[in-house]
């Protein structure tokens, strides 16, 4: 009698390469072949996890492609949603500003490069792109609420790094402290 990991290699080598082509039909051509290989084995791997209940079934091939076809929705879903991230931040129009105060912001970029990734997009979202909590949650795949925490945070932590409130009037290396971020969307002059 053969053992359980004699019959699912044998199950592996009859039904990989149907897999992966599935794999490939279903991610489309924006993914390799290997991509589509990945998750064919990744498939096979869940099937491993559950091999003596699948090979129970009246069909383990089919559970097999089941797996592929919600590994690969997830993907592809994945994918969707990292583009429409990306066509948020690149749909937006170019703005100008007259005459920066080069000082200040040269100040607020090193605070910012010192600030935790999660709280520096949250505060970049917002207040420079004007985004809203919602559109900012949507950006980040996080929650409205942890936009929100993670803003103010941002926010208190930039205050602290950029010298206000510590008697510090120079902020950086003596220069004139920028000013104040604004608790809202930042105007700009057109």
């Amino acid at each position: 009698m053969a053992s359980s990991s004699d019959e699912f290699h044998a199950f592996f080598e009859r039904h990989h390469s149907e897999l992966a082509r599935l794999a490939r039909m279903l991610l489309g051509p924006a993914d390799s072949a290997e991509s589509a290989d990945d998750l064919a084995a990744d498939a096979l791997l869940a099937v491993w996890d559950r091999w003596d209940r699948v090979r129970a079934a009246d069909h383990p091939v089919a559970y097999a492609r089941g797996v592929v076809v919600n590994l690969a929705r997830a993907h592809v879903r994945s994918r969707v949603r990292e583009r429409r991230r990306v066509a948020l931040f690149w749909s937006r129009p170019a703005e100008y500003t007259d005459g920066p105060d080069v000082p200040a912001v040269l100040d607020v970029r090193a605070a910012l490069e010192r600030l935790p990734y999660r709280k520096r997009a949250c505060v970049v979202l917002r207040h420079a792109f004007d985004l809203s909590e919602r559109e900012t949650a949507l950006a980040l795949g996080i929650s409205v609420g942890t936009v929100k925490s993670q803003t103010s945070r941002g926010i208190a932590e930039l205050e602290r790094l950029l010298g206000r409130g510590t008697g510090d009037p120079g902020g950086a290396g003596g220069r004139k402290p920028a000013r104040a971020l604004p608790a809202g969307p930042v105007e700009r002059s057109n």
